[in-house]
C-alpha cells in the first residue's frame, strides 16, 4: 500500500506517518517499505492523477509498504486507529498459536487411531488376501486313471452275455 493510503487508513496526514517511518527507520527494512522511482511515481501520478510538483502536488516519491511494514507502521503511529490495529494484531497472532496448537493435538490424536485401527485392518486386509488367494491343492483331472497296481478295471465291470 502507499504511504498517502494508508494515512488515510490510520487517520493521520500524510506528513505525520512520513515523519513517523523517518524517525523509526530501523523498524523498516527494505522488505518492509520501499520507495517508488520516478518514473513509477509518474506512472502513478498520471494513473490516479495526483497534482504536479509545482501545482501543490508532491515534491516526493511515495513510498510503498509491504504487508510487513503496515503492520509495523501501526506500531509507530500514536493515532487511536493504530492503536486499535497494532492490538488486533496481536490478537490474531494469539489466536494463531492457539490454532495451531490444537491442529498439533488433533494431528497427535489421528495417529494414535491410525496406529490402533491399523492393527485392526491388517487381520482384516489379511483375511481378505487368504479368501482371495487361489486354492492350493491342485484341480482332480476329469476321467478315470488306471490305478498304478497294474489292476485291469475290464475284469471289473460285468460282462455281457
Amino acid at each position: 500500500m502507499l504511504d498517502f493510503d494508508l494515512a488515510a487508513l490510520y487517520a493521520v496526514p500524510t506528513r505525520v506517518l512520513v515523519q513517523a517511518v523517518k524517525r523509526n527507520v530501523a523498524r523498516f527494512p527494505s522488505d518492509f517499505m520501499f520507495r517508488l522511482t520516478a518514473e513509477e511515481a509518474e506512472r502513478l501520478r498520471s494513473q490516479i492523477v495526483i497534482s504536479k510538483i509545482g501545482r501543490g502536488g508532491r515534491r516526493y516519491a511515495p513510498y510503498a509498504f509491504t504487508e510487513q511494514g503496515v503492520a509495523m507502521l501501526s506500531s509507530v503511529l500514536r493515532s487511536h486507529r493504530a492503536i486499535q490495529v497494532n492490538v488486533a494484531i496481536m490478537r490474531t497472532f494469539v489466536r494463531l498459536r492457539a490454532m495451531l496448537a490444537s491442529h498439533d493435538d488433533l494431528a497427535r490424536k489421528l495417529d494414535a487411531l491410525e496406529k490402533k485401527y491399523d492393527a485392526q485392518f491388517k487381520v482384516v486386509f489379511d483375511a481378505i488376501r487368504h479368501l482371495m488367494a487361489p486354492p492350493t491343492a491342485g484341480r482332480r483331472a476329469i476321467g478315470f486313471r488306471a490305478r498304478a497296481g497294474g489292476e485291469n478295471f475290464s475284469r471289473l465291470r460285468p460282462r455281457r452275455i
